[in-house]
């Protein structure tokens, strides 16, 4: 019988759904689905979970309303800004999975001050997943990799896993033990491709905000019960 996962993922889906429901703006969907998020990740601190990696703006979420992107962007900053401060008293580690590059000097700013505030910590270690694409995340490592056989620091037939790994964004951790995916869709959407190749899935039919501390426990125990065999017998 496993233990507690090592490292969790989640896809937080669901926001728009449950301000729909609720007969509230979509933004105000985010809003409690990062209040959500805070208690989560302060829970999961709690119990020792090393990892925990949430699906926070794709790539492809640029395509929303200009409004709705704009929402999110505020909603980051305005998140990093509070929560690095009580991350920082609860020995949380932030780090962000993307390319930030597109982002305002504003928001990378927040997002840097957070990763440097954080640095040292040694309890959960906090990945937030934004402007993250799985397969731009491939692209890159590969990118990076092609350079350094051309300036013959690699040879070709040294390059395996471990060396793809190594300019992953999650470079230095492990794989997620699990993935969790609220709203009730069952896909990855371009969710850490290589990562999760032999993560357990959980789907769960409620919305994101609506998640709470004894879903997360519901999930450890289902994860436990599972057998995980890595392709072997």
């Amino acid at each position: 019988m496993e233990s507690n996962p090592k490292h969790i993922a989640i896809i937080m889906d669901g926001n728009r759904r449950w301000a729909k429901n609720n007969g509230l703006p979509t933004n105000l969907g985010h809003k409690e689905g990062a209040k959500t998020l805070e208690k989560i990740v302060r829970y999961a601190n709690k119990i020792g979970i090393k990892y925990l990696t949430v699906y926070a703006f794709s790539t492809e979420n640029w395509k929303r309303t200009q409004e709705e992107v704009g929402a999110l962007m505020l909603l980051l900053k305005n998140y990093l800004d509070d929560f690095a401060k009580k991350a920082d008293t609860e020995n949380i580690r932030i780090k962000i999975l993307g390319d930030i590059s597109r982002l305002s000097t504003s928001l990378q700013n927040s997002i840097n001050s957070a990763i440097e505030r954080t640095k040292n910590n040694t309890g959960t270690t906090f990945n937030i997943a934004f402007n993250y694409g799985g397969r731009a995340e491939i692209v890159k490592a590969m990118k990076e990799i092609a350079k350094e056989v051309k300036d013959e620091k690699l040879k070709v037939q040294d390059i395996n896993e471990s060396t793809i790994e190594k300019y992953l964004y999650t470079s230095g951790m492990p794989d997620p033990d699990l993935l969790i995916r609220t709203s009730g869709e069952q896909r990855t959407s371009n969710f850490l491709p290589w990562q999760l190749a032999y993560s357990e899935f959980l789907f769960l039919e409620k919305y994101w905000p609506d998640f709470t501390e004894d879903d997360l426990e519901q999930a450890l125990n289902s994860y436990k019960k599972r057998v995980r065999k890595f392709g072997a017998n």
